[in-house]
């Protein structure tokens, strides 16, 4: 099975060239690897250049995508790569060696159209001690081999069958853009069509914690988006059709946990920063299903990193 790693990047010299690296060293070294760079400028290239003159074991296609969207310039990705098989990883991760070997494996091992495996993140050392306890950047993990249920497909560290994302349309809704939440549409929609997509715990990646990510207020507005996302892709009927009377109790379900986890989160914050702040992202996540009936979408990609 021939293996494309695909990789958006947006003014992330330093940290794109580290994954480069690493994808170097695979045990199971890809077939190709293709970078989209989602800057104008080409910032990029130089990157990409450097690697290719050190003599990199397989082919790096390099292209432009200058307007400002997640979502085309994944589906650029897509549709450079000749794969089989497509890995997207971020910019911002450090892949292990035997991260593309494991995830390959399980696809076979599985009968799999799709694999999706851990995202660890790497807090600083010198990170506030409340970031440091309160484990605001972990996702939830599942035992190798489970069906991933929708509410946790994302991208970050997956390989999907390329055949799913060549067709007549493209595979990333261009609306999801400059807002985020391109990855989960795309994979639920995989799912609602019968692909089987599984858990490999063992393919880690390892994704450094930026500083300008330890703070209370980019986690609040992570989390605001992800409610956001969830409302979208419920209210779009990618976890099951919603009546009229449905979308009226997610809006009162939402409003009362908006207004409960706030309430939590002042008695807790006695108990230290950590458990406020886990409440605070509740709360911050249902206002978020809650601005969605507004017309409101926060943008966290407007003119920010990729």
């Amino acid at each position: 099975m021939s293996t494309s790693v695909c990789i958006a990047t947006y003014r992330r010299g330093e940290r794109l060239a580290a994954l480069l690296d690493d994808l170097l060293h695979q045990q199971v070294l890809p077939d190709e690897v293709v970078v989209v760079d989602n800057d104008a400028t080409g910032s990029a290239r130089a990157v990409v250049e450097q690697r290719r003159v050190l003599g990199a074991p397989f082919p790096i296609r390099y292209d432009i995508q200058p307007v400002q969207n997640i979502s085309l310039t994944r589906n650029r990705t897509v549709a450079l790569a000749t794969g089989d098989w497509l890995a997207f990883v971020d910019d911002d991760e450090r892949a292990p060696i035997e991260w593309l070997g494991r995830l390959v494996d399980a696809a076979e091992r599985f009968a799999a159209d799709g694999v999706l495996g851990p995202v660890e993140p790497v807090v600083p050392i010198d990170a506030p001690r409340w970031i440091r306890r309160g484990s605001f950047y972990c996702w939830a993990r599942l035992a190798t081999g489970t069906p991933v249920p929708p509410t946790q497909l994302r991208f970050g560290n997956v390989l999907l069958r390329a055949g799913l994302l060549r067709g007549t349309a493209p595979p990333f809704d261009p609306a999801y853009g400059r807002t985020g939440g391109e990855d989960g549409d795309l994979l639920t929609r995989l799912a609602q069509r019968g692909a089987a997509i599984v858990w490999c715990d063992e393919a880690v990646v390892l994704e450094p914690v930026e500083p300008a990510r330890l703070s209370l207020k980019w986690l609040l507005l992570r989390a605001l988006r992800g409610g956001q996302d969830f409302a979208r892709h419920r209210l779009a009927g990618r976890h099951g059709t919603m009546s009229r009377a449905g979308r009226l109790l997610f809006l009162a379900r939402a409003l009362v946990q908006a207004l409960l986890a706030a309430g939590l989160a002042l008695l807790a914050w006695p108990f230290g920063r950590h458990h406020a702040a886990h409440w605070l992202l509740k709360a911050s996540a249902n206002v978020g299903k809650l601005s969605l009936f507004l017309g409101w979408h926060y943008r966290e990609y407007a003119g920010k990193p990729a």
